[in-house]
């Protein structure tokens, strides 16, 4: 029976949902995890891309009373989303690096006051002494972490400063944490649960079955000439997958001789450059974006019809994330993967590059410090920006795997290493306060950005202080790009000194120098994180070399859903449709024979009819999309 409380509390989430959402009523598992976290429960959602997932904290949040502390890695979404509830009249707010720190003590502390309902941030900001003052002033009603799988070192994104969320459970100890996640193994989940510090187990699963998509895998001699036939044969819009920046803009120019509107993006981009395309290309302007696996989390196209990967994903996981942007609007959709003979070795020299020999990982260890000339005993604590390119070139050494080196050196905690830290652009005045009043010739935008620095930020005339282009332009009525030319500006003119914003990567050193003999690098740092990862590298290498089982049986499978048929329009589907056509018939028909006494049957009694079990699968595949049989649940479960 279902309690009146319970009753109330739906009629409630329902109403919000209308109101904010115009939506009757929630869909797929969205109410059960919605009900779980209202009634306080630790809470763990696996929806697959496109499923609803904001939804499922949204709607919560605000219901309950406080405010709903929603992590993310992704800044992109965290800004979008923000923009989209503001719009509809619900107060949310976003912190993260691209703020000034003005703007983050203002809107924590009109969260402290109860003037936000969700507040975006990154894990990164979770161990800021400055956050958890302010958490604990705080009346919060759930933590929703987005991306849970980037908690899990045993899954293919571990984030470690996912690390740091269980520890404000230390601060909120009665406040009950949502995890929400598009894509995790059965370890995967388990591993979530258990770092997030779950009171009990408790787990809602959809299906991540897309009825829509079509999984093709296509083993080719040139990728380029396919994928140019596929573009060619086909309409609307397309996302192009490949492994580096360089093959971005390559593949958009073959293309684009190929007379196929495209272009091109990927994190080394300035962010007005890959907020443009990126707009181009949701609006339709361009056809296809030909991209890294830095574009599409977050990004809300339902309509797109092709997602296409010319290089091979190192796992499933990654695969199935990027695959799953096509067809969000539920219509028929494709994700091909375009192969050659030559992509299983590939895989397998990634296994060697992102786990290069200990042995290796020490002299890149020492290098470095020859690098910064850092004796043995020396450097605790000291920060350095790593040029890689320049480090590779003197020390002769591939970027790839001193990337990896240096990622197991900062697992193993002798360094902390950002690949990409964002250095915000940086402004000083170089003439002393009077001279500036006393001012003649500059342009009525350069005095409006002047006023603003002035406005804003303290202390321009004893040091440089970090600045927000786009902050300023909020507060000078001035576009972005005007308030960034009218800063240069004023630095040719010597009025101010300019560093605009870059993004490079650095090193910090955790401990004085070893003697790189004396490293250690334990197996939880090492042997199982490559045992896991070669493990993930031979699931994809089966999954682009297996041509006898449906491509989404295979997928889900992975996932630890078993019990699935055959999705009846992939490439393996539909050549055994065509090589077997009448034995599938003859199935079907000895099926319908079997059903016709009215009785409820269970699958497995299909299993015994002498066909081979992927046209035994086939058959009944057909039979119920065809609607001659009427329901079909687990394969422990009657028809």
């Amino acid at each position: 029976m279902t309690s009146n409380d319970d009753n109330t509390s739906l009629a409630r989430y329902k109403a919000i949902l209308k109101r904010y959402w115009g939506y009757d009523d929630f869909r797929g598992i969205q109410q059960d995890i919605i009900t779980s976290i209202g009634e306080g429960r630790d809470t763990l959602g696996l929806m697959p891309t496109g499923g609803g997932k904001s939804i499922t904290f949204q709607v919560p949040a605000l219901a309950k009373e406080g405010v709903c502390i929603v992590i993310t890695p992704l800044i992109a979404l965290m800004n979008d989303q923000v923009v989209h509830l503001r719009n509809n009249g619900i107060p949310a707010a976003a912190i993260n690096s691209d703020l000034p720190q003005s703007e983050i003590v203002r809107i924590l502390d009109n969260t402290v006051f109860g003037a936000v309902k969700l507040l975006y941030v990154s894990p990164e900001r979770l161990s800021t002494d400055f956050f958890r003052t302010k958490l604990r002033h705080m009346k919060v009603s759930f933590i929703c972490v987005d991306e849970a799988h980037c908690i899990s070192q045993w899954g293919y994104d571990f984030r470690p400063s996912y690390l740091e969320i269980a520890s404000i459970r230390q601060d909120l100890p009665d406040v009950p944490i949502l995890a929400l996640t598009a894509t995790a193994t059965p370890e995967v989940i388990d591993d979530i649960q258990n770092n997030l510090q779950f009171h009990e187990k408790n787990v809602f699963r959809m299906s991540f079955e897309r009825r829509n998509l079509a999984y093709i895998v296509r083993n080719v001699p040139d990728k380029m000439e396919q994928l140019i036939h596929i573009l060619s044969n086909m309409k609307g819009s397309a996302i192009v997958y490949v492994n580096s920046r360089r093959r971005t803009k390559e593949c958009a120019e073959q293309l684009q001789k190929a007379g196929i509107s495209a272009t091109f993006y990927h994190a080394g981009l300035d962010n007005d450059v890959k907020l443009s395309r990126q707009e181009e290309w949701q609006k339709d302007h361009v056809r296809v974006i030909v991209s890294t696996n830095a574009f599409g989390m977050g990004i809300d196209k339902p309509d797109v019809r092709l997602v296409a990967h010319i290089d091979c994903p190192s796992s499933i996981e990654a695969y199935f994330q990027e695959a799953g942007r096509a067809g969000r609007d539920g219509k028929k959709a494709y994700a091909v993967l375009i192969v050659n003979n030559a992509d299983t070795a590939k895989l397998q020299k990634k296994i060697i590059d992102t786990f290069p020999p200990k042995e290796y990982i020490r002299k890149v260890y020492d290098s470095l410090a020859y690098f910064y000339q850092i004796a043995v005993g020396a450097g605790y604590n000291t920060s350095h920006e790593f040029p890689i390119d320049r480090f590779c070139h003197v020390y002769k050494m591939f970027p790839t795997q001193v990337d990896a080196a240096l990622k197991i050196l900062d697992r193993a905690g002798y360094i902390e290493y950002s690949e990409d830290k964002d250095n915000q652009a940086r402004v000083m005045f170089i003439l002393e306060r009077d001279e500036l009043y006393r001012l003649r010739g500059n342009t009525p935008n350069e005095d409006a950005v002047i006023v603003t620095l002035l406005r804003m930020y303290s202390g321009l005339f004893n040091d440089y202080a970090f600045i927000d282009e786009e902050f300023i332009a909020q507060n000078s009525g001035l576009q972005r790009f005007t308030v960034h030319e009218c800063l240069k500006s004023l630095s040719q003119k010597h009025i101010i000194s300019f560093i605009p914003q870059k993004r490079t990567p650095y090193i910090r050193y955790r401990q004085r120098r070893e003697d790189s003999q004396f490293l250690l690098f334990p197996p939880e740092v090492y042997e199982e994180l490559r045992l896991r990862f070669a493990a993930r590298i031979a699931a994809m290498v089966k999954y682009i070399t297996t041509t006898n089982q449906c491509h989404s049986q295979q997928l889900l499978r992975y996932f630890g859903e078993t019990d699935t048929l055959p999705c009846g329009h992939c490439d393996v589907c539909l050549s055994v449709k065509k090589e077997h056509r009448e034995d599938i018939n003859k199935v079907k028909t000895e099926i319908t024979k079997l059903m016709g006494d009215g009785n409820k049957h269970l699958v497995h009694e299909l299993y015994k009819l002498p066909y081979p079990t992927e046209i035994l699968e086939t058959a009944l595949r057909e039979l119920v999309d065809e609607q001659e049989i009427t329901s079909y649940l687990q394969t422990s479960s009657p028809l």
